[in-house]
């Protein structure tokens, strides 16, 4: 793969990068208009979709940091995405031109002040793994083999002003209006910043991999504070493939159970007892070991879950609340879903949306064991997200709706499904935390 010898760190660079891919967008644009005039309309837009999302990709990754961590967190999105700009995102996750060698210990120096050779036995100049905000290299010391994370130059110094930039581009893509958006905007920034912090990101780590140590067939890496800064962490080196890489031939479904139910323990667990959550659930973030366990990497971005939201939010996963149509809409008020300004068309449209989302979305949690290789289920979902994306009342409605606490909370949740469905998952039971505690 082709190396980056450098990374535009200044406002201007940044933003002329995505100025430059804007302007190809709109060639493509162009194409597509005299392309359907030739071709059938549905092709046309295909081609469309996957030029854009060619184009898009290829700026971004230039970039990286926050402005591609925003296409990794958009590739989970498989409902409200064309499949073109979900599969070129989910890219993100963990493949990603890397820096070159020299610009690896030129940055590396900077960060702890000293050259790798220092520290460690050997040292690989050369990335096994880059993603959105930092790559991955191979050391050893004293005859252990070790994970070494250096994050890019620059990243952590541009979070604001790459969010400005994209901000026009999320606000109309999920039709958030007034003036109180900028809560959304802000818990973002705020977690995108911890996720720069590499001290943090150590001490999270080693707080998830003791409480949750007990949980079977899940393992974690061990961590060296002494070998890591704030801007580098070194780990135990795990070997195993991603998930993504697992799924796409496995068919023994024990193994896929196995696997399922410690994910799904993983994640309940931290919801329901510590109350907070590794919310980055995607492919890259998690390994599959020869022995079919599941290794749990980078808890860079962990929610904090306060009980003044975590008590109605799962409480409106309960049958009896969902059914009760007071108690339903005394829930949604809680969550900020609906609003005492709310027009009588906006409270019967979102009091019906919700309704819909959450008898469909909450079904795992009314039985005691649920099968998520189920497509169907994972269909209506998807048409579901289709048909209220496509509704002409949603869009005249101001779609900035709900807690800041959703964004993770719900963007944790779609990655842990999205992950149950990838491994086809069945007879997950679905209390199997209730044990463990």
């Amino acid at each position: 793969m082709k190396t980056i010898d450098n990374i535009p760190t200044s406002k201007i660079r940044r933003a002329s990068k995505l100025v430059s891919t804007g302007a190809k967008v709109g060639v493509n644009y162009l194409k597509y208009y005299g392309d359907k005039l030739v071709s059938k309309e549905v092709d046309a837009k295909e081609r469309l979709n996957k030029n854009n999302a060619s184009d898009i990709y290829d700026g971004l990754k230039q970039l990286k940091g926050s402005a591609l961590k925003v296409a990794q967190m958009l590739s989970m999105e498989k409902s409200i995405l064309p499949q073109a700009y979900v599969e070129k995102f989910s890219l993100a996750q963990f493949s990603v031109p890397p820096l070159s060698p020299p610009l690896v210990i030129k940055t590396f120096k900077k960060y702890f002040g000293k050259h790798p050779d220092e520290l460690f036995d050997t040292f690989n100049a050369t990335s096994v793994n880059a993603a959105s905000i930092g790559q991955v290299h191979i050391a050893t010391k004293n005859g252990k083999k070790l994970a070494v994370k250096i994050q890019y130059p620059g990243v952590a110094e541009s979070i604001a002003s790459d969010l400005a930039m994209v901000k026009p581009i999320a606000m109309s893509m999920f039709n958030i209006k007034g003036k109180d958006s900028d809560k959304y905007f802000k818990e973002v920034e705020h977690k995108l910043v911890e996720e720069t912090n590499y001290v943090l990101e150590v001490k999270q780590s080693k707080e998830i991999s003791n409480a949750c140590g007990h949980i079977a067939n899940l393992k974690f890496p061990k961590y060296y504070e002494a070998l890591s800064s704030e801007r580098i962490i070194t780990m135990d080196f795990m070997e195993g493939e991603h998930l993504s890489e697992f799924t796409a031939y496995n068919t023994d479904q024990n193994k896929a159970n196995k696997l399922g139910q410690a994910l799904w323990d993983f994640y309940m667990y931290q919801i329901h007892n510590l109350k907070k959550v590794h919310a980055d659930p995607h492919p890259g973030n998690f390994l599959i070991t020869k022995k079919g366990e599941l290794i749990a990497l980078d808890f860079g971005c962990m929610k904090s879950i306060p009980q003044e939201f975590y008590t109605p939010y799962f409480e409106l996963a309960k049958p009896e609340n969902i059914t009760n149509r007071d108690n339903f809409v005394s829930k949604l008020y809680e969550l900020e879903i609906l609003k005492e300004e709310d027009s009588k068309k906006e409270l019967a449209f979102f009091t019906e949306m919700f309704h819909d989302m959450l008898s469909l979305f909450t079904q795992p949690f009314h039985q005691e064991t649920f099968d998520f290789s189920d497509a169907g289920f994972f269909g209506k979902i998807a048409e579901l997200g289709e048909r209220y994306s496509k509704s002409t009342d949603l869009k005249k409605m101001n779609g900035n709706r709900g807690s800041k606490h959703f964004i993770y909370i719900n963007r944790t949740f779609f990655g842990l499904y999205n992950l149950m469905f990838d491994l086809k998952a069945q007879n997950i039971k679905i209390n199997n935390y209730l044990r463990l505690s």
